[in-house]
């Protein structure tokens, strides 16, 4: 790597980062904020397709793995209910909910914006942390969030992939938390931003270097170890946003050698979009006369830890 690419590597995730947050926060102060979000979104998607092609982490990912419709259905379908929900929130009765001080009332209105924000992706965190674990250390949720795990390469379109049963309950673990506190909608609309911009900074192929910031937010050197098929490596890392909550529960990992390239699941997972979201409904019997060939596998506990979490 030459000297201009090893320096754009430092500053490429600080930087898209901040410039999304920039765009998104004139949106909020112009009174159009979900308008400027899906502007700095398609400014970040467009900018990553690009760095994927000129600066990739992995060559071997910029291969097609015909998931891509599959990808962008799994977003559409899963992430499209969280602009539907920000969109609205005050038809629904959510923004007059929270506005007017709901939940238990402890929620520090009088803060700046910016610690309220703060505050707020900390404690959504925590729920969306625990939604996430769950999904990995119960054989229930990991059969949807096994769709997720399928893919064979990390990159910018495979973000929003979740099966939208995987999607509903970190959309629900993360926003009680909000709610029961007594957030704004405002905070909410924030939180989900920096979830959004987050996550796809999160599954880039570009080659990138975080330093310090690997102990704050959950960057794509500390995601790539998360998609490992080993399970001492896939099982960490479960922060979307921050890894406060990884340290404290003891999954943060970070090992000084190369994340792997041979990422995935042990598990079979349809290649079709319709089947991904039917096949986590159906019975092992049910599979069976769908592929003959299919063959269940026992639910893979990390070594010592069943049932225990860990800790």
């Amino acid at each position: 790597m030459n000297s201009f690419k090893n320096l754009l590597s430092w500053v490429l995730w600080p930087g898209l980062f901040a410039l999304c947050m920039a765009i998104t926060a004139y949106g909020f102060s112009h009174g159009h904020p979900v308008l400027y979000f899906n502007i700095a979104y398609v400014f970040l998607i467009a900018a990553l397709w690009r760095l994927e092609l000129w600066m990739p982490h992995e060559r071997e990912w910029l291969k097609p793995d015909g998931q891509s419709f599959a990808s962008i259905m799994h977003t559409l379908s899963s992430k499209g209910t969280v602009q539907g929900i920000l969109l609205y929130s005050t038809t629904i009765g959510l923004a007059d909910y929270m506005d007017g001080q709901g939940g238990f009332g402890f929620w520090p209105l009088g803060w700046p914006m910016w610690a309220q924000v703060v505050l707020g992706v900390v404690a959504a965190e925590f729920g969306l942390y625990w939604a996430h674990r769950l999904s990995h250390e119960t054989p229930l949720l990991w059969k949807f969030h096994a769709v997720h795990h399928s893919v064979t390469k990390l990159w910018f379109l495979n973000t929003g992939r979740f099966h939208f049963i995987d999607s509903l309950v970190s959309i629900v673990l993360g926003l009680a938390i909000l709610i029961a506190l007594g957030a704004p909608m405002e905070v909410v609309k924030w939180m989900s931003a920096v979830t959004a911009f987050i996550g796809m900074l999160t599954h880039c192929n570009v080659e990138m270097r975080f330093g310090w910031l690997n102990y704050i937010f959950n960057t794509p050197g500390l995601h790539r170890w998360h998609h490992s098929k080993e399970l001492h490596e896939g099982n960490r890392n479960y922060g979307e946003n921050v890894m406060i909550w990884d340290i404290i529960f003891n999954s943060f990992y970070n090992a000084p050698h190369r994340p792997p390239v041979d990422i995935g699941t042990k598990d079979y997972v349809p290649d079709t979009f319709w089947m991904q979201v039917v096949w986590p409904f159906l019975t092992n019997k049910a599979k069976m006369r769908l592929r003959p060939d299919f063959e269940p596998l026992p639910f893979g506990y990390e070594e010592g830890k069943k049932k225990r979490f860990g800790f």
